[in-house]
């Protein structure tokens, strides 16, 4: 059903892309930091669940209009190419401009969450606009129009993104506490991250607007 190219490449950004810490991982680290493992985990199902209820969402829409329109497709592929590089500028642009202190992550960090952490954790997914636009444009890059199936090869695709993001948030919640401290107290590591991120979503989408559609 997948090109094996194209599916090797969406395996290897799906795991750079969930091992570098975001929003959604410093929640569950901010969770299990306040409340222990038990809230980190739920906190963690919780996302799992709203970033599902964001891959069938997308699937439902776009693999319709993927499927019966080859413009449709193209025009998804580029503008999807064409966003991801504009995340990855973004984020280095930021990294490098704004440069948080270890206060501002502190006080992310050790704020204590309100109660109900899987349920917060799907609110917070599901309510996330940033998530719904990056599955709009990073899925359908490796969607192979021509072997059909478009839906299932969505949902499948989106299914492994959010496994893998999930079990990166499960990692983070066993080595919460060196972590944690690594972020607070590390400005570089910090600007390293979300610039080799960066530059990654840059690379990604380069190529992905460059390489031929199917």
């Amino acid at each position: 059903m997948f090109d094996s190219t194209r599916f090797f490449l969406f395996l290897t950004a799906a795991l750079l892309l969930a091992i570098a810490p975001g929003p959604g991982m410093l929640y569950v680290l901010a969770r299990s930091l306040a409340g222990g493992k038990r809230e980190g985990v739920l906190s963690a199902l919780g996302t799992f669940l709203g970033g599902m209820v964001h891959v069938f969402a997308a699937a439902l829409g776009v693999s319709i209009i993927l499927a019966k329109s080859a413009v449709a497709f193209a025009t998804v592929k580029y503008v999807g190419a064409a966003y991801l590089c504009f995340l990855g500028v973004r984020m280095i642009i930021d990294a490098w401009k704004e440069k948080p202190d270890a206060g501002a992550i502190d006080q992310q960090l050790s704020a204590r969450p309100a109660r109900n952490p899987l349920w917060q954790g799907v609110a917070t997914e599901v309510l996330n606009p940033k998530t719904a636009l990056f599955f709009l444009s990073f899925i359908p890059q490796f969607v192979n129009r021509s072997a059909g199936h478009v839906f299932l090869q969505f949902v499948a695709l989106g299914t492994i993104s959010v496994v893998m993001n999930t079990s990166a948030d499960l990692i983070v919640i066993a080595l919460a506490s060196p972590l944690g401290e690594r972020i607070r107290s590390s400005a570089t590591f910090r600007l390293r991250q979300r610039t080799v991120t960066g530059a990654i979503m840059i690379g990604l989408g380069t190529y992905l607007a460059t390489s031929e559609s199917k």
